[in-house]
């Protein structure tokens, strides 16, 4: 194993709340070895100047800035840092939450989110993909269509946007009961065989892979067995 395959994420936090850094902190280190802070800041002019020694991969940032704006700060942080920018807001506004991703942010994540999902989400984002539900990436794909332009994100991303909620939870079993045979597949889910084979030739189609054995790698690889439905 090389040295880069086995290098922390650097995470740079930015919230105006020192309690939530210091919160914030604590979780990342708890995700070691996986995951580093690599700074923290209080606002986006304070971080400017810190990224390029910082150095990150990941910058976690919050929306609510208090006297700064967080959609604003993210083509700023872009312009100065290549590293990936995660929201993390306690905002339900959707259109917010789009409005994010449109500006440059990878994903978006809810600070009542259990610990594991906030650390699922950072590292989904240093991967190159996408942490947003179905409906968003939806939304978002075509919001950037009406733009004329492509969101440079993983591809892969919009084949698995095309699953049904059905679809998905299927590619989960699949993955959880590699060795399970279609009869036990389709008794648990509570289906046909002859409608599991119809729904697994539609992941075939969507996703570009020819078997099971396919499926299983594409999903481990992807995570879809942790994608929110």
């Amino acid at each position: 194993m090389t040295a880069a395959s086995t290098a922390p994420i650097r995470v740079f936090l930015i919230d105006d709340h020192r309690s939530i850094l210091w919160g914030l902190e604590r979780l990342i280190h708890s995700g070691k070895p996986a995951m580093d802070v690599a700074g923290i800041a209080t606002s986006c002019a304070e971080a400017l100047p810190l990224l390029d020694q910082a150095a990150p991969d990941v910058i976690l940032l919050d929306m609510d800035l208090g006297k700064e704006s967080g959609l604003e700060a993210i083509p700023r942080l872009m312009a100065r840092s290549p590293a990936k920018i995660l929201v993390l807001t306690g905002l339900r506004d959707q259109a917010v939450h789009d409005q994010a991703v449109l500006a440059g942010a990878r994903g978006v994540v809810e600070k009542e989110a259990p610990a594991e999902t906030i650390l699922a989400a950072i590292a989904k984002v240093h991967e190159g993909q996408l942490w947003l539900d179905r409906a968003a990436t939806g939304r978002v794909f075509l919001e950037f269509s009406r733009q004329g332009a492509g969101p440079a994100v993983n591809p892969e991303q919009e084949k698995i946007a095309s699953l049904t909620e059905r679809e998905r939870k299927i590619v989960s079993f699949l993955v959880t009961h590699a060795g399970a045979t279609a009869r036990v597949i389709a008794g648990e889910l509570l289906i046909s065989e002859h409608t599991l084979r119809n729904h697994l030739t539609s992941i075939y189609d969507k996703l570009a892979v020819a078997n099971r054995l396919e499926l299983f790698a594409y999903a481990q690889k992807h995570g879809l067995d942790k994608l929110t439905a």
